[in-house]
């Protein structure tokens, strides 16, 4: 089992920034992506980004250029740093996690990101 706590959520205007976290425990040794998915009132939750163990990263059309995903493999911790937020980019964010073959998946609990225009 694999435990996720997700931090950094909040209200930010139009234009500004936040910077999640998410830490896992557990049984860790088996992850290989660690990601982030959203999902906004009424619709289905989608991928933001996602990073291999090995650094290499996927981005959803509509994070690209203004979201970084990152990860830190000695602390079991991946971010993702929002920048230029939009107001359609409100949603409950989820931290996820994958081993190699892309399933055995476990989620967070969601942080809720709120941006105002």
């Amino acid at each position: 089992q694999v435990q996720l706590v997700e931090s950094g959520g909040g209200l930010v205007q139009a234009g500004g920034s936040l910077k999640l976290s998410c830490v896992a425990s557990g049984s860790t040794g088996n992850i290989y992506f660690m990601g982030w998915f959203r999902q906004a009132p009424g619709k289905q939750r989608e991928l933001v980004a996602k990073i291999s163990s090995g650094g290499r990263t996927s981005y959803a059309e509509s994070a690209k250029g203004r979201f970084t995903i990152s990860r830190d493999n000695a602390k079991n911790t991946v971010y993702l740093q929002m920048n230029n937020l939009k107001p359609e980019d409100t949603a409950v964010y989820y931290c996820n996690t994958k081993n190699i073959l892309g399933i055995d998946d476990y989620w967070g609990q969601g942080t809720q990101v709120t941006v105002s225009s």
